[in-house]
């Protein structure tokens, strides 16, 4: 569980803007997502972004950039500006896939000097997980959600210390490195800072420039703000596969 947060810590204001990285296609859903991009499949008779909009828009977010690529247009014509989800929606197109820590650069003009919650497109989650990204501590130089005993080597081993904040965050980690518990649950709270780390990435052994390279260089940048893991509370769910995606609408039935 996540330590109770004290009374003497300062709060910012609510976080009003998320960026959702919606850009790759999911070639792991197979024939599925011939015709849509993989975070426009429905679960629970709504996209999975859809679901993720719900879920800011209620935390205070207000302000929407959406990452797209592969059939954008599928993910425009359902939200067009926003108004009819309650938020304004801007779109941001990504032209080549090298990785999340390039993409995100891509958020730069939108988010200007302001903190945002950044979420792959298919993750969900509970939706009071986000009011804890949207409401970050004044010492808080980002946040990195986490979920415990899941299988890291699928996404990245997260490293914490006894206060809570991350000290080392390895990308699906192979037998015999390094590992943890603690899980990378997709879903984080940035300060502009991390601009200043994704503009230094170099490719890793994949091939791509990595989000989570930049997160641990920010983490171990000596900084007096932290990076701090926040363990999400009730349901998550990486839609990485069918399997994930026929469990979901099993247990909606």
């Amino acid at each position: 569980m996540n330590p109770p947060l004290s009374t003497t810590h300062s709060q910012l204001s609510t976080i009003h803007k998320a960026v959702l990285l919606a850009a790759g296609r999911g070639t792991r859903m197979r024939e599925l997502t011939d015709d849509v991009p993989k975070p426009m499949l429905r679960v629970r008779g709504q996209p999975i972004l859809a679901h993720i909009v719900a879920g800011l828009r209620a935390a205070g977010v207000s302000d929407v950039l959406i990452v797209v690529g592969y059939r954008e247009e599928v993910v425009r014509d359902f939200f067009k500006d926003g108004a009819e989800c309650g938020v304004r929606v801007a779109y941001a197109r990504q032209v080549t896939q090298d990785g999340t820590g390039r993409v995100v650069e891509l958020a730069k003009e939108f988010v200007g000097g302001d903190g945002f919650i950044l979420s792959y497109g298919d993750i969900l989650i509970e939706p009071a997980n986000y009011r804890v990204l949207a409401s970050p501590r004044a010492e808080d130089e980002a946040m990195v959600s986490v979920k415990k005993n899941e299988d890291v080597s699928q996404g990245g081993a997260v490293f914490i210390n006894e206060s809570w904040e991350l000290t080392d965050l390895r990308e699906k980690p192979k037998p015999g490195e390094p590992t943890s518990p603690w899980y990378n649950a997709g879903v984080y709270f940035f300060r502009p800072s991390i601009f200043e780390f994704t503009a230094r990435l170099e490719k890793s052994p994949r091939g791509e420039y990595e989000l989570t390279d930049a997160i641990r260089a920010l983490a171990q940048s000596g900084r007096a703000r932290t990076v701090r893991a926040f363990e999400l509370q009730g349901a998550w769910a990486d839609v990485r596969d069918p399997e994930v995606l026929a469990a979901l609408e099993c247990a909606s039935g």
